[in-house]
């Protein structure tokens, strides 16, 4: 029951800070975001916002709430690109725990970046492809066309989210309103959303934890060393279980430190919680109603389509699927060495190299 209310506060969430961007810019949302215009820069706020807030499911569900508001699609796909690299500084965190054992830590650590590497990578290939051909939006929107027409059409679903979120809607609407004009009531809708979404991602993430992550550490235990197919359905099915993806490679880093699971074993397990991940932004876009609906689940289903397109041409390709455990066990090696690599990377990738090509970008 608590996980079903703390679902419905996360879809009224989304919904405010649609409602927000509307009310605070009017038709004005795409000049809003015009400094994002530069993929790179997009690319740059995604990551530094996720790696900030630890939780590529916040994130996603802000920005699914965003293009509802009026923010471009072709805008968003870079944050979310970004949001996908972020999210694995919570793995990079999580092997600092076996710091002390070299030969722990080498194996965690490696564990941990493999995660890095190949999102980096995904977006290396995926991202230059998008700005010249939109592969994802286009894919993305033949997909929301199908799901939100089917859904209009047989099921009414679209009125039915609406008169279901109509309550909280109101309230909050009405909880804002007393503020002058409309900039200040939207930018209140706005920070009210993200407060909830931040709120729910984290509550419903220790909620689901007590209750799944036993069954969960039985699914890898079962299913993790059975082949990288295997693994790939283990990480999603954990990953969808718990609603994080961060508690997912928290539970399996540790398990590689100690040995229990190789890199072979663990690389295919950490592609899968990529995938799981993508529950989060599909179940916001339901909350979207009415002409951005459409848009809403666009957005969401280019998070699903990137990493699934990343994982067919990553791993489906030889000699790409050797660089992330490659990159990953020559950082480790670097890292077990000397631990200054570890501030170096986690530092430099994560917040001064975002930061400083957002500066060079805007000169």
């Amino acid at each position: 029951m608590l996980v079903v209310a703390l679902i419905y506060l996360l879809l009224a969430a989304v919904g405010a800070i649609g409602d927000g961007f509307k009310v605070a810019t009017g038709d004005n949302a795409r000049e809003l975001f015009a400094f994002a215009t530069n993929p790179l820069v997009g690319l740059m706020i995604g990551l530094v916002a996720t790696a900030l807030i630890q939780s590529s499911s916040t994130v996603s569900s802000i920005i699914v709430g965003m293009v509802a508001g009026g923010l471009p699609v072709s805008i968003a796909i870079p944050l979310i690109m970004g949001a996908n690299i972020g999210t694995s500084l919570t793995s990079t965190i999580v092997s600092l725990g076996h710091v002390r054992n070299g030969a722990e830590f080498r194996r965690a650590f490696s564990a941990a970046t493999v995660h890095d590497a190949f999102n980096i990578l995904a977006v290396l290939i995926l991202l230059p492809l998008e700005i010249v051909f939109h592969p994802l939006q286009i894919g993305a929107e033949a997909l929301a066309g199908l799901f939100v027409g089917d859904a209009s059409v047989d099921m009414k679903s679209a009125n039915f989210m609406k008169i279901l979120l109509a309550p909280a809607s109101d309230l909050l609407s009405a909880s804002t309103s007393w503020l002058p004009g409309t900039l200040w009531p939207g930018i209140a809708l706005i920070v009210i959303g993200i407060a909830l979404i931040l709120f729910v991602v984290s509550a419903i993430g220790k909620v689901l934890r007590k209750v799944m992550v036993g069954r969960a550490q039985r699914i890898m235990h079962a299913s993790v060393g059975r082949g990288p197919i295997s693994g790939m359905a283990s990480g999603t099915a954990v990953t969808v279980l718990v609603q994080s993806s961060s508690t997912t490679t928290s539970l399996i880093v540790p398990l590689a430190g100690t040995g229990l699971f190789t890199l072979k074993q663990i690389y295919p397990f950490t592609l899968g919680t990529n995938i799981g991940t993508c529950i989060t932004a599909l179940l916001a876009a339901t909350a979207i109603t009415g002409p951005t609906a459409e848009l809403a689940m666009q957005i969401a289903m280019v998070h699903l389509l990137f990493n699934v397109l990343g994982i067919l041409v990553i791993y489906g390709i030889p000699f790409l699927r050797r660089l992330p455990p490659l990159m990953a066990e020559t950082l480790a090696e670097l890292a077990q060495k000397n631990k200054l690599y570890v501030v170096a990377y986690m530092g430099g990738l994560f917040f001064v190299l975002p930061l400083v090509m957002i500066g060079i970008s805007q000169i």
